[in-house]
């Protein structure tokens, strides 16, 4: 049987700003991506979407990325590697402190944005967050987009890898995202994602500008911050178990 993880970006409201309706969005998904504070989220926030993924059984994973609460982390930092290595560490630890005090085990670790995309396609930068998650600990998940460096930078610092597409974002013909202010780049219909999803789980791959791009991957996310999330992701879910497909955490 064919099966996938279905994972969410959540816990990006800040203080007294709300972002998204992760309860409504977390109710259909399989593994949750928790921001950490750096480009979103706060301490409460955090125990917040941790306590609202324990009572859903839903898995969590840290979201860690760019110190850049201003830009959301989706503006690349000039950081060193070193000093990249030392806030993925600190990231994963500080939401690792919160999921321990609610009996929450800590299951993988997805970067977010900026970080998630210059490390699919900088060495430097993918080695950097791998060395930062292998620093916490060698048994934690790393995401990174399928067939990217993060995904091989995990693999050779001794991390199980998981390799992640995209329902509800549009492709290059290399394989990487479109760029969010690109024509086609966010896909907001419910059944074109599904049909998107489909095509990943049973085909291997997804539509490009020139053609068929292939995309095999072990984990799907949709994005909870675009109107009518929750529409998408339980369409989304309903839509993959109908195709006989096992909808499952990593």
């Amino acid at each position: 049987m064919l099966a996938i993880d279905l994972n969410c970006d959540c816990g990006e409201s800040f203080g007294v700003w709300s972002l998204g309706d992760d309860a409504a969005v977390l109710c259909h998904v399989t593994s949750a991506n928790v921001a950490c504070g750096a480009h979103a989220g706060d301490p409460e926030v955090m125990r917040r979407t941790v306590r609202l993924c324990r009572s859903l059984g839903v898995a969590v994973g840290a979201h860690p990325g760019f110190p850049d609460l201003q830009g959301f982390g989706r503006r690349p930092l000039p950081l060193s590697p070193s000093e990249i290595e030392t806030t993925v560490l600190a990231q994963i630890g500080s939401l690792y402190a919160i999921a321990r005090a609610e009996g929450v085990p800590l299951r993988h670790v997805k970067p977010h944005g900026a970080l998630y995309n210059l490390a699919a396609v900088t060495p430097a930068v993918a080695e950097a967050l791998a060395r930062g998650v292998a620093a916490f600990s060698r048994e934690l998940i790393l995401v990174g987009l399928a067939g990217s460096l993060l995904v091989e930078a995990g693999a050779a610092a001794g991390l199980p890898v998981a390799r992640e597409a995209f329902a509800d974002r549009g492709y290059a013909a290399n394989g990487t995202l479109l760029p969010r202010d690109a024509p086609g780049a966010l896909i907001l219909d419910p059944a074109q994602c599904l049909a998107q999803a489909l095509s990943i789980v049973t085909a291997s791959q997804v539509s490009g500008p020139d053609g068929p791009v292939a995309v095999i991957a072990d984990t799907l996310c949709i994005h909870g911050d675009a109107p009518g999330a929750a529409e998408r992701a339980a369409l989304l879910r309903q839509g993959l178990v109908a195709a006989g497909v096992e909808v499952r955490s990593l």
